[in-house]
């Protein structure tokens, strides 16, 4: 490399930098506007699911847990609580179909992704993002070996390319294989793989997509909320995995 090349890679540098910084600032600001919009219109939904749990099962009404957040550092996400109260954090970390833990209240918030609406807070605290990589518990942490630790670099999400097309992820469980095996295995190589394709080239329109698609798919219009991509996806893991009661993966 001659001078002229060193002096050119010095100048684009500081470019580069506050280009990136001017797009997290605009990502932040734009989380903060869609959580606090989304928790004043959502309130009276979310207070509505808060008495259903506590008049079924009484408290605790939320179920924290510690996930890997950005640069890897542990936070505690907040959900609505699905299982029985005296679950707490036993068991496995995966939510199985018809998983015996499950409340009755619960199983419809599994189905209707109504569970995650306080995760709202998590985007206003700055621990996660609207759209983002999904944060995975702790028992999944040796996932993110080798290029798999790039996803860490991203706040995580509430919304995202592997959130939407693996809406039902639980469907796809193997009656055959051990299903934390196959998470570590299968599943979560190639959601990785998925949302690193997508993070790598992200915008800020194409993150609003995202949004648009993750609310399309939580209404259940998945005509409009499902990527292209979903065909390809549901091909790859057909060959490897045996459906749960015989539904289509």
């Amino acid at each position: 490399m001659g001078r002229g090349d060193e002096s050119e890679a010095g100048r684009e540098l500081p470019i580069d930098i506050p280009r990136q910084r001017g797009r997290d600032f605009a990502r932040r600001i734009l989380d903060i506007v869609v959580a606090s919009a989304a928790l004043i219109l959502l309130s009276p939904l979310m207070l509505s699911v808060a008495l259903a749990i506590f008049l079924e099962g009484g408290r605790p009404v939320f179920f924290s847990q510690a996930r890997i957040g950005w640069k890897g550092k542990p936070f505690r996400m907040h959900k609505f609580r699905k299982f029985r109260a005296d679950i707490g954090t036993n068991g496995s970390p995966l939510t199985a179909q018809n998983d015996p833990r499950m409340t009755t209240i619960g199983a419809s918030l599994a189905r209707s992704k109504l569970d995650e609406l306080p995760q709202l807070w998590n985007v206003l605290r700055g621990e996660m993002s609207i759209v983002g990589p999904r944060p995975e518990s702790l028992a999944f942490a040796e996932c993110f070996s080798d290029s798999f630790r790039e996803l860490l670099e991203h706040r995580p999400g509430i919304l995202g390319p592997s959130q939407v097309l693996f809406r039902d992820e639980s469907a796809i469980f193997p009656g055959s294989m051990d299903a934390v095996d196959f998470y570590r295995e299968v599943l979560f190589p190639y959601k990785a793989q998925t949302d690193l394709s997508y993070y790598r080239t992200r915008t800020i329109l194409s993150d609003l997509e995202w949004m648009l698609r993750g609310v399309l798919a939580v209404i259940g219009w998945r005509r409009g909320a499902m990527s292209p991509a979903e065909s390809p996806v549901k091909q790859a893991l057909s060959s490897v995995i045996t459906p749960v009661n015989g539904a289509p993966p």
